[in-house]
C-alpha cells in the first residue's frame, strides 16, 4: 500500500515538475521576444502574436510587429528546438556509449556537420541539389563513420571512443579552417567565423519549420527507444539478453543524433556543452530512467538555449555575442565538475 502511494506521489511530483518546466519555457520565450536593443513590453508582444495567429486587429507600431513576429519569435523558437535537440543527442550518446562525457561536440559530429555545411556554403559543392542542411547531415555522418572506424581500430572502450572523437573533431575543424582560409573572401570568412561560434542572427521562420519538426520527431523516436536506452546502461550484452536488437537500435539512434545535430549546425552553427551539461542536470533531478529523463532533458535544453540567447544579446551593450560563447562560459565549469565527479567515482 505504501509502495503504491509512494509511486503515485512521485508521479504527481513529476507532472508538477513538467508543468513548471513548460511554464518556465514559455516565460523565457516571452522574455526573449521582449528583450533586445528595442525593448518591447510583454503586452505588445502578446498583441503582435495574436494579430498574426488569431487574426486580431490590435493597433501596433509596424516596426514592433515586425520585430516580434519576423525576428525575435522565430529566433526564440529555433533556440528552444535547437537546445532540445542537442540535449537529446547528449542523452542518447551517453547511454549508448556508457560515458558521461559523450555529446555531439565532443565526438566530432558537430565539427563534421560544420565542415559539410561550409563545403556547400563556400565551395558550392552540390549547390542547387544539396541544401545547407543536407551538407551538414552528410558531414555529420562522415564524421561519425570516421570516429567509428578509429574506435574499432583502437578498441571499443568508451574512453577510446571519446579520444577518437576529439581527434576527429580536430581534423574536421582543421578542414573547415583550411576551406575558409583558402576559398573564402574576407566578408565570407567573417560571416562563417561568427556562424561557427553559434549565431542566431540569421534564423527566420523557414528555419522554425525545419528545426521544430526535427526536434519533435527526434524526441518521439528517442522516447520510443527509452527501454532500449535503459538496457544499454548495463552494456550491449545485457541489452541483447533483454531482447533488444542491439545493432538495429544503434544504427537508428546514431542516425537520429546525426540528423538532429546536422539540422542544428546548419541553422545556428556549432554549439558545444548543451548536450553535455543538460543531461547530467536532468538526471540529477528526475533520475536515470529514460522515460523521465528524455522529456526533462528536452525541456531543460530548450530553456537553457533560450536563456543563453537572451544573455548573448544583453551581456555586451549594443553588441550580440555568439551564443556558442555563452554556452561555453556556463558549460566549461560544469564540464570540469563532471570530470572531478567521474574521477571520484572510479
Amino acid at each position: 500500500m505504501r509502495a503504491a502511494a509512494s509511486r503515485q506521489h512521485r508521479w504527481w511530483a513529476l507532472v508538477a515538475l513538467t508543468i513548471a518546466a513548460v511554464i518556465l519555457l514559455a516565460i523565457m520565450i516571452s522574455f526573449a521576444v521582449a528583450i533586445g536593443e528595442i525593448a518591447i513590453p510583454v503586452s505588445t508582444t502578446a498583441k503582435a502574436v495574436s494579430n498574426r495567429i488569431f487574426g486580431t486587429s490590435f493597433e501596433l507600431n509596424r516596426i514592433h510587429q515586425g520585430i516580434v513576429w519576423d525576428y525575435r519569435l522565430s529566433r526564440a523558437l529555433v533556440a528552444a528546438s535547437a537546445g532540445a535537440s542537442l540535449a537529446l543527442c547528449g542523452v542518447v550518446l551517453q547511454a549508448m556509449l556508457r560515458n558521461p562525457l559523450a555529446e555531439p561536440y565532443v565526438l566530432g559530429i558537430s565539427a563534421g556537420a560544420s565542415t559539410g555545411a561550409v563545403c556547400v556554403m563556400i565551395l558550392g559543392l552540390g549547390y542547387g541539389a544539396l541544401t545547407l542542411s543536407g551538407g551538414a547531415f552528410i558531414g555529420a555522418i562522415v564524421a561519425f563513420l570516421l570516429v567509428g572506424v578509429l574506435a574499432a581500430g583502437a578498441g571499443r572502450s568508451s574512453e577510446r571512443i571519446i579520444l577518437c572523437g576529439v581527434a576527429g573533431s580536430q581534423l574536421f575543424n582543421a578542414l573547415t579552417s583550411y576551406i575558409v582560409t583558402t576559398s573564402a573572401n574576407a566578408e565570407q570568412a567573417r560571416g562563417v567565423l561568427f556562424w561557427l561560434l553559434g549565431s542566431m542572427s540569421g534564423v527566420r521562420w523557414p528555419d522554425v519549420y525545419l528545426s521544430v519538426p526535427v526536434a519533435i520527431a527526434g524526441y518521439l523516436a528517442c522516447l520510443f527507444h527509452a527501454r532500449a536506452l535503459d538496457a544499454f546502461a548495463f552494456g550491449t550484452d545485457a541489452a541483447a539478453a533483454l531482447g533488444i536488437a542491439v545493432r538495429r537500435v544503434q544504427v537508428v539512434l546514431f542516425g537520429i543524433t546525426a540528423l538532429m545535430t546536422a539540422a542544428v549546425v546548419s541553422m545556428v552553427g556549432s554549439i558545444g556543452f548543451v548536450g553535455l551539461v543538460i543531461p547530467h542536470a536532468a538526471r540529477f533531478i528526475v533520475g536515470p530512467s529514460h522515460h523521465r529523463l528524455l522529456p526533462a532533458t528536452a525541456l531543460g535544453g530548450a530553456i537553457f538555449m533560450v536563456f543563453a540567447d537572451i544573455v548573448s544579446r544583453i551581456i555586451i551593450p549594443q553588441q550580440i555575442l555568439p551564443i556558442g560563447v555563452v554556452t561555453a562560459l556556463f558549460g566549461a565549469p560544469a564540464f570540469a565538475i563532471i570530470l572531478f565527479r567521474a574521477r571520484r567515482s572510479v
